[in-house]
């Protein structure tokens, strides 16, 4: 499959829209066969304008969606944010300035609208913990849904490659939003590669890291998480015909 090369999320649906399909196309490699096109795209699933425009662009398009334990998904979005230099709010302060935490957790909410727009026969919706638990049989499932040929994982394979665990606060909250901002007006101006040999270098490590470990998560805050993300959990048990009771509890690993 092709994915969009050096950077994997382009944004287009949601932030670029307005730079124009050819702008989209560009961040593809050119192939002389007809291989699968796609990209991986978190930001998308709460957009309703990248949900519409997604529709009306590639009406035929198949969508994979990897549901994890939501309390687990917003401790890392968080996490991520405070590594970047987005915020440098504690969670509670987050909870109540930045939306789209509780907002990207509405699971049920957001999938019926995608499920309003698209045919069943397009959607694949998977959970994280069946690919931590079966890798090989999650990626089989998957290939047959795209109609690709299977393959098989290997051993090398079967490892976590990225964990927001691994990040810590910033050195300097002011040298990493500023670095963060020049990443993403390179990213709009296709200077991707900029931005990948920065990633590349001990540049990245300077403006990413480096500060004290993030504080803990205390198990009130959690709670009250949970609380609040219950009624979409319930929605989307009787959506999926599934138990999701593991999601209702206190999350087994925080910010993976």
């Amino acid at each position: 499959m092709l994915l969009p090369a050096p950077t994997k999320e382009t944004r287009f649906f949601d932030l670029h829209f307005s730079r124009g399909v050819q702008w989209y196309l560009s961040h593809f490699p050119r192939s002389s066969d007809r291989r699968l096109v796609g990209e991986v795209a978190p930001t998308y699933f709460a957009s309703p304008d990248a949900r519409v425009r997604i529709a009306a662009t590639l009406p035929r398009v198949k969508l994979i969606f990897i549901f994890r334990h939501p309390v687990q998904r917003l401790i890392s979005l968080y996490r991520l944010k405070r590594a970047y230099g987005t915020y440098r709010w504690s969670l509670e302060e987050a909870l109540e300035r930045d939306s789209e935490l509780l907002g990207s957790g509405q699971y049920a909410t957001h999938l019926r609208e995608w499920q309003g727009l698209f045919p069943s026969e397009q959607l694949s919706i998977n959970f994280f913990d069946d690919l931590s638990s079966d890798p090989r049989g999650f990626v089989r499932q998957l290939s047959d849904f795209l109609n690709a040929p299977r393959f098989e994982l290997h051993e090398s394979q079967l490892r976590q490659v990225y964990s927001v665990a691994s990040l810590s606060e910033p050195r300097s909250y002011l040298a990493t939003r500023a670095a963060s901002t020049m990443a993403d007006w390179c990213k709009a101006r296709r200077f991707d590669n900029v931005v990948s040999a920065v990633r590349e270098s001990g540049l990245f490590r300077f403006f990413i890291g480096g500060g004290p470990p993030f504080p803990e998560i205390s198990a009130e805050t959690t709670r009250t998480i949970s609380a609040q993300l219950l009624p979409e959990i319930e929605k989307m048990e009787a959506m999926v015909n599934r138990d999701l009771s593991s999601w209702k509890s206190m999350p087994p690993a925080q910010g993976r």
